[in-house]
């Protein structure tokens, strides 16, 4: 039985797990297709590529891209994307330099906090091109400013906290252009997880199909039923493609694994239909 898992992410981003061992994970959690989307870069693709060779697994090239929607951010993920597409790269090294400047911002908020060796610190836990938010996060927790990642970002790293930068991300139709000209199928992730009413949802929606987007994940890691039930109707209204993933980042959360997922609904068309 094919087992897909299509949102994961590796230490070349904000997970826990090289590549390799995300791959190794997947298969004794019997994935037989996972799809590696780590934030704003490709860089660990090559490294599961390889992993996956002589495993009982496909490797499905993939990348989760930050976009400012709205005023909100909203995750747009690729699937089956050529990592070596000049349009894509460009477009990913641009996200990357936002991402330096962000992590010098934060650093200096959280300097004037009280905070120091806060960018240093944030770099220890961080991959060569990805700095984020929850490597922050790591550093505040090793430096007893907070118990806990979750308390980090109640207490520092959300708006009106002292460590706060807003997101000017990419916009919705360079970040679907950048994946559709590398081959690839753009997906909204997680859609239950965004903090905004049913009818902007609708409207992110129709925007992001006018843009050439096809896929909506259904699924999505930790989910309630009747939220994969309202996402399959969306999905099916607005005919795109139903895709799922676990959005897996660690073993240390238990409650999301590799695999571990609903089933999609009947009524869905699977993303996996078009790759």
């Amino acid at each position: 039985m094919t087992c897909y898992d299509l949102h994961t992410h590796s230490t070349a981003s904000d997970g826990s797990l090289s590549p390799t061992d995300l791959v190794s994970r997947a298969v004794e959690q019997g994935v037989t297709v996972l799809a590696l989307t780590d934030h704003d870069g490709t860089e660990g693709i090559f490294e599961a590529q390889q992993a996956a060779k002589g495993a009982d697994l496909t490797l499905i090239a993939g990348v989760e891209i930050s976009v400012t929607w709205g005023g909100t951010t909203i995750h747009i993920v690729g699937l089956n994307v050529d990592v070596k597409h000049p349009v894509l790269q460009n477009g990913l090294t641009t996200m990357r330099n936002y991402r330096v400047e962000r992590a010098e911002k934060i650093a200096s908020r959280l300097e004037k906090s009280g905070i120091s060796g806060a960018l240093e610190g944030a770099k220890k836990y961080a991959s060569e091109v990805m700095l984020g938010r929850v490597h922050f996060a790591k550093f505040l927790v090793e430096a007893k400013h907070a118990k806990d990642i979750n308390d980090v970002f109640k207490r520092f790293l959300v708006r009106n906290k002292p460590g706060y930068v807003p997101g000017q991300w990419a916009t919705l139709s360079d970040a679907v252009g950048w994946i559709t000209a590398a081959g690839g199928q753009a997906v909204i992730a997680h859609p239950a997880r965004y903090k905004i009413t049913a009818t902007k949802l609708r409207r992110l929606i129709a925007d992001f199909k006018d843009a050439g987007g096809i896929g909506f994940e259904v699924v999505s890691g930790r989910q309630h039923p009747e939220e994969v039930k309202h996402m399959a109707r969306l999905a099916e209204q607005f005919e795109l493609l139903a895709s799922c993933g676990s959005d897996f980042h660690t073993p240390d959360n238990t409650w999301v694994e590799l695999g571990k997922l609903s089933a999609l609904p009947n009524s869905c068309t699977p993303i996996w239909t078009a790759f």
